[in-house]
């Protein structure tokens, strides 16, 4: 597959499963490129457009077999990068995006065991090689992130599914990382915020060195 690359813009994806705690970086990570002088756009997955957000709510709250979740999620994710994406990496921003197509292949594929063939087939057809620059997996257990999702809110559709669901989305993500090491990063995620954060910069600043 042919990778789509942006001489100007940056495409940076947060991933893991519900309750790792990746979400509650984003703004630091914003503010951190803001810093470096950059136009920042934050955006999320499945979402990002009106259209989007309307297909979010149903993947999320109603019932459905996994090729219809599946298609819905690649419709949205299409509608995002022709709308959103897209025009802000032509312009230059740095994009962040709080989940993409490795949470289809974790949560559609390997959690709901569809088909990761079908899968490939939609993410060539969707992204037409588009593909992110850096992608922060935050790593966590699932019994953990359980915990947490606890403490926080009242579950949706996916965050009400069992341990044994998410210790198959984990798995889905490390073998997500092990086919493309050079994109992903692994986060020790079952550590506190602050010294997760630390291995946030630690990523950046390595990649992209203060000139």
């Amino acid at each position: 597959m042919t990778v789509k690359t942006s001489p100007a813009g940056l495409f940076i994806t947060l991933e893991g499963i519900d309750g790792a705690g990746k979400s509650s970086h984003l703004d630091a990570l914003s503010q951190w490129w803001v810093g470096r002088g950059r136009e920042v756009l934050v955006t999320r997955e499945p979402g990002g457009t009106a259209l989007a957000e309307r297909l979010r709510e149903l993947v999320l709250h109603e019932p459905m077999d996994p090729l219809t979740e599946a298609l819905l999620v690649f419709a949205a994710r299409r509608d995002h990068l022709v709308q959103v994406i897209e025009p802000a990496l032509a312009r230059g921003a740095c994009v962040l995006c709080d989940r993409f197509t490795d949470a289809s292949f974790a949560y559609q594929g390997a959690g709901r065991g569809f088909d990761l063939a079908l899968l490939a087939a939609l993410e060539r057809w969707v992204q037409e090689g588009r593909q992110p620059d850096l992608t922060l997996w935050f790593d966590a257990p699932a019994e953990l992130a359980a915990q947490r999702r606890a403490a926080v809110r009242s579950p949706d559709r996916f965050e009400a599914m069992d341990t044994g669901f998410f210790q198959r989305v984990s798995n889905g993500y490390a073998a997500r990382a092990a086919a493309d090491p050079q994109r992903f990063v692994r986060l020790d995620a079952s550590l506190q915020r602050g010294a997760v954060w630390q291995q946030v910069l630690t990523t950046l600043t390595s990649r992209w060195p203060r000139p």
